[in-house]
């Protein structure tokens, strides 16, 4: 109950400045510090990422292909942990990095094109089906993608009844699944309040993090036939720039 007051509270928290963003950086500072608690508090491990740096990537790479997307460490899945006082070390340490989420470990991602997401959660509502926490990432844009969390499909005794999220990373060789990207063991995906490039909004949840996770089958139903209508309208869906699983 603690953790969702926490949230709770986040999110009525009054905003300064007369388009309601908070122009306060202290303010601003302790609400990314409440998001990221109250996500590892929900059970999300949580490593620290790059950021957009100018044009590019704080990680200086010469044309890095996922700016500001990606793990600080390369043992991300080492590292992530939701200890409450190491996410605070990170956050002094790295005070402008964005946070990945492991997936496989605690949670699954289902991850759909915004659109496709809209369709998928009016309907799991008007269904009365728990939806479990969302987020948006990109929403400012047309390839704008929504982030179901689930519980996680584990490691199950056959390793044929899993797959990791390489599957998933192209679309048009998953007819069955067109924009569906599943997020499990061995990948992972950015946590609000991250910062993406250019004047892209930052990842937001809709959902908030203390809601319980569903079991990800409840949800794939109507999110793969709100994905197939919207292929069917003509998008066009590039290669994902998320990581491969392993």
């Amino acid at each position: 109950m603690e953790r969702k007051g926490r949230f709770s509270q986040w999110l009525r928290r009054p905003r300064s400045g007369s388009d309601g963003v908070d122009t306060d950086t202290g303010s601003a500072a302790g609400g990314r510090e409440d998001l990221l608690l109250a996500a590892a508090e929900a059970g999300f491990p949580l490593a620290p990422a790059a950021h957009p740096s100018g044009y590019g990537c704080s990680c200086e790479r010469i044309g890095c292909p996922t700016p500001g997307r990606h793990p600080i460490s390369f043992g991300w899945q080492t590292v992530a942990t939701t200890d409450r006082e190491k996410v605070q070390q990170w956050l002094r340490k790295h005070p402008q990095a964005n946070f990945v989420t492991a997936t496989g470990i605690a949670h699954d991602v289902l991850d759909v094109p915004l659109d496709a997401g809209r369709a998928a959660l009016e309907r799991l509502e008007a269904e009365g089906v728990e939806v479990g926490p969302v987020a948006l990432s990109g929403a400012g844009y047309g390839e704008g993608r929504m982030l179901f969390f689930t519980a996680t499909r584990g490691t199950p005794d056959d390793e044929d009844e899993w797959w990791p999220c390489e599957l998933d990373c192209h679309p048009e060789t998953m007819d069955e699944h067109p924009g569906l990207r599943w997020h499990c063991r061995g990948s992972y995906v950015l946590l609000p309040p991250s910062r993406l490039g250019g004047d892209q909004p930052p990842v937001s949840w809709l959902r908030g993090p203390e809601r319980p996770l569903p079991d990800p089958l409840s949800l794939l139903e109507a999110l793969t036939d709100a994905c197939a209508a919207y292929a069917g309208d003509g998008n066009e869906h590039e290669s994902a720039a998320w990581p491969i699983g392993r």
